[in-house]
């Protein structure tokens, strides 16, 4: 009879119990959480069926809190590798040497500290923060050998025991729930039985199964969100997680007794060409993750780890504390600013609500005619035909105007037309040769020349200049890694702590500096990109009709206050179009693009009216939560049907409505609101025919490919 497992330890961190199990047989440890409220309705395992692996097997084995794979020792079993290197024998000889609880003035860190029998020091590391419904996890890895240790796979997270509420394997009850994106279509909710993931057990527990994904290279949201989830749909429970990592990463949902495993962390040898080798007293740390349950849906989930993302939030200049509204020229000149053109935008803008004009990319090309701007980033020289009197006499001019100047830049890679391509010994490579994709190369961000360079062309020319913003674009990926003695994964691991590090001396140097990332849009929407700027790009889908539907579907994954959603405006709109455009900025922060000195006089007070009602609603879309209604078909490119995002403020006594109408809309919609008391309406952009019958928002659609906000209070 095997040994029952046992509990190391308990603790209660707001509404959720954080259990370690430890089997006192091998000194393995696991980590569970679960809404402290159903403890009562953990279930105790059926009787044995007799057959191989139940009923001893069904209490599930210690599933590691620590997931690693050491070179040298065996690999997993049970038909796993090349699927899997979780599970294995390096895990289970990691033994507890003790845990320890440091307090500090609002934290609370667990430190649980293993040993490898190696030599391979292993502390895991979780913090919960009073108030917070989530926490985080890291896991640190120390060589206290005399000896070189290999690693090839270390997790940040892992947690065990999926679902607690169910006596058996818990048969049609367990989701999984991931995020699609791709470029101009993030964040579609991805949502399939453990069933149709092929993830039941086998009848014997012989097998071990896993799917793993992730993706591999320096655009850390290429195919999916760094993000997963599993809910156990009977007993209204769901468990769920984030890393916080601009590299290569995965998630695993890991199966092989009635119990489901979820962790994750850098992508391993397998699936992301990773391996580490720690010399004698090195040690490393994996990315952050977060971790929550609830007792709720999807959404509640969601909000509980987006929220963790507040305080990165707050620590950027404190002009964006009532989240300014911005103008980016992108979608006017495509390329082309010219000094001429900026000065003439930020007349227009001059009195106005926005409070940004930001220069793209492009005021660096040569001179000669047909300079392509795409390619000849790197040397970062400006343009004098472009800009006769230069940088800092146009940044100068646009802040007389009342606006702070901007400015775009692709700091970390270099196109084929500039001095810089050409420096090799600089950039970075792969079997000897510089990686070259699309007429790009990335600078080795590792090197301090590098570094030096750039905190010459990029710091020095913005405080020189006197800009106030900076647009950080990121077009290209470096795919599996760069060279390294370790690894090509462990090149790409190293050189994404040198972005950061070189984003951190950005903010340390120029404090008041608003800093917005962009990666070709949307591809670098996770919380440790997000943590070291103040807002992000939401996506490229820059005068697309889908708009409204991407800037939705973030609201699960990044804070709304963070998500720079794009209205491009131009003459030839009509009046309809330009209040659909700018009502999807209420989704985020409002970005406006486009001709906007050449637009009517009736044109523009529409853009004023935006505006002024967007200050109104900061507020709310600074801290809220929100909730998505209405149908829009399967189509992101060509929706139809309707859309409305119900964002209720923090006191429960204010709610933001976004409302949008798509092909084939009906005439009518009914919008349910949050109930904390009688709703009425204070302000409103777009149409103005709706009423408020009992729970419910009626309006009525102004037609296809329409918007509406609205502004209500329970007061």
């Amino acid at each position: 009879m095997k040994t029952m497992t046992q509990t190391l330890s308990e603790f209660i961190f707001g509404d959720t119990l954080v259990e370690y199990r430890i089997d006192p047989e091998s000194s393995c440890v696991g980590l569970s959480i679960l809404p402290a409220k159903l403890t009562g309705r953990v279930a105790l395992p059926e009787p044995s069926t007799g057959l191989p692996g139940h009923n001893d097997e069904r209490l599930d084995p210690i599933d590691s809190l620590v997931q690693l794979k050491i070179v040298g020792d065996p690999y997993t079993g049970a038909f796993a590798q090349g699927h899997t290197m979780r599970g294995g024998p390096s895990c289970a000889l990691l033994s507890l040497l003790d845990q320890t609880v440091e307090h500090g003035e609002s934290l609370i860190t667990i430190i649980t500290r293993l040993k490898h029998p190696i030599g391979l020091m292993v502390e895991h590391r979780l913090h919960y923060s009073t108030g917070d419904l989530a926490m985080t996890v890291t896991t640190d890895v120390l060589n206290d050998s005399e000896a070189p240790i290999t690693l090839e796979m270390l997790s940040s997270f892992s947690l065990q025991g999926i679902s607690p509420f169910d006596s058996e394997d818990s048969t049609d009850r367990l989701l999984v729930h991931r995020f699609r994106s791709v470029w101009s279509a993030e964040g579609r909710l991805d949502t399939q039985s453990i069933e149709q993931l092929h993830l039941e057990r086998s009848w014997s527990g012989a097998g071990a199964f896993s799917e793993r994904f992730g993706q591999v290279g320096s655009m850390p949201v290429r195919r999916w969100f760094p993000f997963a989830a599993v809910e156990d749909k009977i007993a209204g429970v769901v468990w769920g997680a984030q890393l916080a990592w601009a590299g290569s990463w995965q998630m695993e949902i890991f199966r092989q007794y009635d119990k489901v495993a979820l962790s994750g962390g850098l992508a391993d040898r397998e699936f992301g060409h990773w391996t580490k080798t720690l010399s004698p007293s090195e040690a490393m740390s994996t990315p952050t993750a977060s971790i929550a349950c609830v007792n709720g849906d999807l959404d509640c989930l969601c909000d509980r780890l987006t929220d963790l993302q507040q305080g990165a939030a707050d620590s950027h200049p404190a002009v964006e504390s009532d989240l300014p509204a911005i103008f980016n020229e992108w979608c006017t000149t495509w390329g082309d600013p010219t000094e001429q053109r900026m000065l003439s935008i930020a007349d227009r803008l001059a009195g106005s609500d926005i409070k940004f004009l930001v220069i793209d990319a492009g005021w660096y090309k040569g001179n000669e005619e047909g300079a392509n701007w795409g390619n000849a980033h790197g040397d970062w020289v400006p343009n004098r035909q472009l800009f006769p009197n230069g940088l800092a006499a146009t940044a100068a001019a646009i802040r007389s105007r009342g606006l702070i100047p901007g400015l775009w830049f692709e700091m970390e890679t270099v196109g084929s037309e500039s001095f810089a391509f050409s420096l090799i010994d600089l950039l970075l490579s792969r079997d000897g040769i510089p990686i070259t994709v699309r007429e790009r190369r990335f600078w080795d961000m590792t090197n301090d020349d590098v570094v030096r360079y750039l905190t010459t062309k990029v710091i020095g020319l913005l405080r020189d200049c006197g800009f106030g913003y900076l647009k950080v674009d990121y077009n290209e990926t470096i795919g599996i890694g760069s060279e390294d003695s370790s690894s090509v994964g462990e090149g790409l691991r190293k050189h994404i702590l040198g972005v950061y590090e070189f984003f951190r001396q950005i903010r340390r140097e120029l404090p008041d500096l608003v800093i917005e990332s962009c990666s070709s849009g949307g591809h670098r929407l996770e919380p440790s990109m997000l943590g070291l700027s103040a807002m992000s790009s939401f996506s490229d889908a820059h005068e697309l009709a889908e708009i409204p539907v991407l800037a939705a579907n973030l609201h699960r994954l990044i804070l709304p206050r963070q998500s720079q959603i794009w209205a491009v405006l131009q003459p030839t709109d009509d009046n309809q179009r330009i209040v659909y455009s700018l009502a999807a900025t209420f989704l985020g922060r409002m970005c406006v693009s486009g001709g906007v000195d050449l637009l009517t006089a009736e044109q523009w007070n529409l853009v004023n009216d935006a505006t002024k009602f967007y200050k109104q609603a900061a507020p709310i879309i600074k801290h809220g939560s929100s909730r998505c209604f209405g149908e829009i078909g399967d189509s992101f490119r060509h929706p139809r049907g309707w859309q409305a995002v119900v964002r209720t403020g923090l006191n429960q006594k204010a709610a933001l409505v976004v409302f949008h109408a798509f092909a084939d809309s009906p005439d009518t919609a009914t919008i349910p609101l949050p109930y904390s008391g009688e709703w009425s309406i204070k302000n409103s952009f777009g149409s103005s025919n709706y009423s408020i019958d009992g729970g419910s928002l009626l309006l009525s659609v102004a037609g296809s490919f329409s918007g509406q906000v609205l502004l209500l209070s329970s007061d």
